[in-house]
This record gives structure tokens, sequence and C-alpha cells, in this order.
């Protein structure tokens, strides 16, 4: 493997990102044939750089090592999504992004579970903390719509339902269930 100089950690490949962003951003308000060709040749480098990793993605296909090594690196998994080649399937990496969420969320006392994947939408559980009914709710159903999205982002939607109610108690008198005690009085009235 080649040496680790010149290598980024994943702070530095943050920065990056962000410094790219910033910049296609400055380019896309620049009128002009230049702004033009400078936006080209990033997206054809894109695109070549997503071909070698689609290339290493089929080379690792079916060796379940170094394709888990693949999908295990957030910045890779990250590219593989953004290229359409992940080789998880949506209803494997909506789940693994679901018990992500419920790891952070469960400090707040919120629990998070799938319910399924269907066509293009993730139908999640959610069970609010001590708080119940607070307005944390609606931003721990958008923590959970973005760890799902990010894992997902072919699905259209994420739909993100409430516990179900516990069933109701039904006292056994109402349903005409009496206690053994009042039943043998009954017999012993007609003995």
């Amino acid at each position: 493997m080649a040496e680790d100089a010149g290598r980024l950690d994943d702070t530095a490949v943050e920065q990056r990102l962000s410094l790219v962003d910033g910049l296609l951003g400055q380019l896309e308000q620049i009128p002009g044939r230049t702004a033009e060709l400078a936006l080209q040749a990033v997206e054809a480098v894109v695109d070549v750089y997503g071909e070698a990793l689609c290339r290493v993605a089929d080379a690792v296909a079916d060796d379940p090592g170094p394709r888990g090594a693949l999908t295990a690196d957030e910045l890779l998994r990250h590219l593989m999504l953004l290229h359409r080649i992940h080789p998880d399937p949506p209803a494997a990496r909506v789940a693994r992004a679901v018990d992500d969420a419920a790891a952070a969320l469960r400090s707040s006392g919120a629990r998070v579970e799938l319910v399924e994947v269907r066509d293009d939408a993730a139908v999640v559980r959610l069970t609010s903390g001590s708080c119940g009914t607070c307005g944390d709710t609606a931003a721990l159903r958008g923590v959970v719509r973005d760890e799902v999205l990010a894992a997902a982002p072919e699905l259209a939607r994420v739909d993100v339902v409430g516990a179900e109610p516990a069933p109701a108690l039904i006292p056994l008198a109402a349903v005409g269930i009496r206690r053994a005690a009042d039943r043998s009085d009954k017999l012993r009235g007609v003995l």
C-alpha cells in the first residue's frame, strides 16, 4: 500500500468537501464560458472517479471482507451512494441507519424502530422519551429522517409514525366474567 503521507483524515475530508461546495457555488455565480468550462471539467473528473469506484466495487462484490471495508468507510459509503453503486439494498441500509439513529436518540429516552421499507418510502416508529409530546418530537423526527435519507437517498420519503397505542384494559366484569365466588354463590341458591 502507498505511504500514508498526504492522506486525509475524516476531518480533513469534511473540510475539503466544504471547500469544494463553496468553490462550486462561486463558479456557478460567475457568468461566461470560463465558468461553464470549469464546471464541465469538474463533472468529467467526478464521472471518471465514479467509474473507477464502480470498478473497485465490482472487483470486490463477491468478497465480503473488502466489500465490508468499503461500506464501513463513511467517505466511500457516501461516494457509492452518490454514484448509485452501493452494494447493499436500501432495506439493509435503512435498517443500519435506524440502528444508528436509535443509538443517537437513546440518551434522550426516545426509541426508534424500523417498521418496513416499501417502494419509495421507509416507515419507522418513533417513541418519544420522557417528554411525550413536547416540541423535541419534531427534532427527533428530523434526526431519524436525515439518517434514513442519507443512507438511502433513492427513497422519496420517510414516514415517522408514533408508538402503537397500548391495548385498553377492560374490566372482567364488563365482559361478563365473574369471580369464582360469585358463581358458587349462585350455584348454592339453585341447589
